[in-house]
């Protein structure tokens, strides 16, 4: 039987009683008082500020602070997390805070909360506990006025008992009366959890709006990123490239020149040194942001990286032109699926297809290799994951021992005439 999270799942068990459900739903009931006395006098003098506009703002904060200090204590009997409702500011300081604030549904439930909690519900709750708790057992006490006092015990102040057999009859009332009324002491605990949370935790619309505003700022992290990659490629391209060029022009011109010697070879050797760097620089920029993507589209660019794969790949594309943000993350996929497999797989073959099926884009890499393989290994397809999950899509790979190897992504596109506003609209 899986463990009750909420009193009322606890009352629909046997072994409530035994539990220890009924004291938390009396200690949740009592601690309201903790929080509920500071609200009221807190609320009540800055309503006397509030007159002259000064404590307005003041008593917003009350509320807000109010409702952190609630969900927290939530916990005591809803086991269920209530996050905060609240957004992040887009700007540091006070004002922008406290402008995000104020045009949150969320501050204002708050400050309802807090008004309802320090004038209603806190005293409602400390009666139930007394009615329920303090009840039963000021009557399972008799025995012991009775022993103290010597003659008589007022039990509950309602009856005399003046006897040993009516003090412990009053006891046994006592307990029956407390172990009844536990039952709607827990159902009420519920009830408030239930109302605190109604009125403090994250809607769904909220949650809703919390998650599209992270997912776009994934997306923006990721455009910046891909920003700063073609910056860096275009430096290079037209920076570093270049010199490199001029530097080896100028000592193969030098190396015509010079006279045949020592000098003459260390000319030689400095010329195909910057040969090879220069080579090496042009490969790195191929890397960073190949050129026939960006002129060309996906298309092209997969097809240009099976040419170039160490192991012999049998490619099947035909795509239109996609968002640049999706081709990207599918072409570094893509490149790196096709490097794992020549590097760690022992294919002979590797086969690439690629294509656009009902909004979505459908590529799959298949090796003839051992198997075997797995994100979770720490390969580069974890954060290639990452960035494709930013557009909506999928990367999974499907590799048991003795192969094959599928690599398969699926990213919801539209071709780039006739979407021009994003990928996954």
């Amino acid at each position: 039987m899986t463990a009750a999270h909420s009193p009322w799942q606890a009352l629909t068990r046997g072994d409530f009683l035994r539990s220890a459900w009924p004291w938390r739903s009396g200690g949740y009931l009592v601690t309201s008082a903790l929080t509920g006395v500071p609200a009221l006098l807190a609320i009540v003098v800055l309503v006397t500020f509030s007159l002259v506009l000064v404590g307005l703002p003041l008593l917003i904060l009350v509320g807000v602070a109010l409702a952190a200090v609630e969900r927290r204590r939530l916990r005591i009997v809803d086991a269920g997390p209530a996050p905060s409702p609240h957004r992040t500011p887009a700007e540091p300081g006070l004002g922008a805070w406290l402008r995000l604030r104020l045009s949150e549904q969320a501050t204002w439930r708050e400050l309802a909360y807090a008004l309802l909690h320090a004038l209603v519900l806190w005293p409602l709750d400390l009666v139930a506990v007394l009615v329920a708790i303090g009840l039963p057992v000021a009557m399972a006490a008799a025995p012991v006025q009775l022993a103290l006092d010597g003659e008589e015990a007022r039990v509950a102040k309602a009856f005399l008992a003046t006897s040993y057999p009516q003090a412990l009859a009053a006891a046994a009332a006592g307990l029956v009366l407390l172990a009844v009324l536990l039952h709607p002491l827990a159902a009420l605990a519920g009830a408030r959890a239930q109302l605190t949370r109604l009125l403090l935790a994250p809607r769904e619309g909220e949650l809703r709006d919390r998650l599209s505003e992270v997912t776009r700022s994934r997306a923006r992290l990721v455009a910046a990123f891909e920003a700063e990659r073609r910056r860096i490629e275009r430096d290079l391209h037209d920076g570093a490239q270049q010199r490199l060029v001029a530097l080896t022009m100028t000592l193969g011109l030098a190396r015509l020149d010079a006279p045949a010697g020592p000098l003459a070879d260390r000319i030689a050797a400095a010329h195909d040194e910057a040969g090879q760097v220069l080579t090496e620089l042009r490969r790195l920029i191929h890397g960073i942001h190949p050129q026939v993507l960006a002129d060309y589209g996906l298309g092209p660019a997969l097809a240009d990286a099976a040419d170039r794969s160490a192991l012999p790949v049998d490619a099947d594309v035909e795509l239109p032109r996609l968002d640049q943000s999706v081709e990207t993350a599918a072409y570094f996929a893509v490149c790196e699926a096709l490097a794992n497999a020549a590097k760690h797989s022992g294919a002979d073959r590797a086969r690439l297809t690629a294509r656009r099926l009902r909004g979505v884009l459908q590529i799959e890499v298949r090796d003839d290799g051992r198997g075997g393989a797995t994100a979770a290994k720490g390969s580069g397809l974890v954060g290639l994951a990452d960035r494709i999950a930013v557009l909506d899509g999928t990367l999974t790979i499907n590799s048991p021992p003795g192969g094959p190897t599928v690599l398969r992504v699926e990213i919801p596109c539209q071709p780039r005439e006739s979407e021009p506003t994003g990928p996954c609209e």
